[in-house]
């Protein structure tokens, strides 16, 4: 499949991109992430294995519609987790400070 990105035009195909990660360690993803074979990428790491380019040079977005488009599943940054409320008792105890206990 023909795409562009950076501004240069590649052509990818599932199967390459597959070998091309082969053996790869996935960084910590905290971003855009792609799933290829049992692992999850961020979407950078792999753009720039794929293209050979520095990550600075193209966006998440580019590489993402290009996986997309081989047919690989992408996730969007992850959701930050919200904390646990309180229970009323922890609540009470975080008014009243650290040394009302004592």
């Amino acid at each position: 499949m023909r795409c562009v990105i950076a501004r240069f035009p590649f052509e990818l195909v599932k199967s390459e991109v597959q070998q091309a990660m082969k053996g790869i360690k996935p960084e910590p993803i905290t971003g855009e992430s792609v799933v290829i074979g049992r692992r999850a990428y961020p979407v950078k790491q792999v753009g720039e294995i794929i293209t050979r380019q520095d990550r600075r040079d193209f966006t998440s977005f580019e590489v993402t519609r290009a996986l997309t488009r081989l047919g690989f599943t992408c996730h969007a940054v992850p959701a930050p987790v919200a904390p646990e409320p309180l229970t009323p008792l922890e609540t009470a105890s975080a008014l009243l400070g650290p040394g009302a206990r004592d």
